[in-house]
């Protein structure tokens, strides 16, 4: 199932949890059970074409599991979706 294309943010905060995720040498399916989640979502958010992305609580989950703050995932300054 495919819907709309992700956003700026969206995919800048996908790229920083993605990047963690490979730092830390994590499988989808690794970082999925430590989530709570299928690693098909976590597939699924990963590609650009799907429109699953992480919510606020599963950030504050992330941030957790990779030991940062949710503010961590945020670019500095905002996007210009125009």
């Amino acid at each position: 199932m495919s819907g709309g294309a992700k956003s700026e943010i969206d995919l800048y905060i996908i790229a920083k949890v993605k990047q963690l995720r490979l730092d830390y040498k994590y499988s989808q399916a690794v970082l999925a059970i430590k989530l709570g989640v299928s690693d098909a979502f976590i597939g699924q958010i990963e590609n650009p074409k799907h429109y699953s992305k992480y919510s606020i609580v599963q950030l504050n989950k992330l941030a957790k599991i990779f030991n940062c703050s949710p503010k961590d995932f945020l670019p500095e300054k905002p996007f210009s979706e125009d």
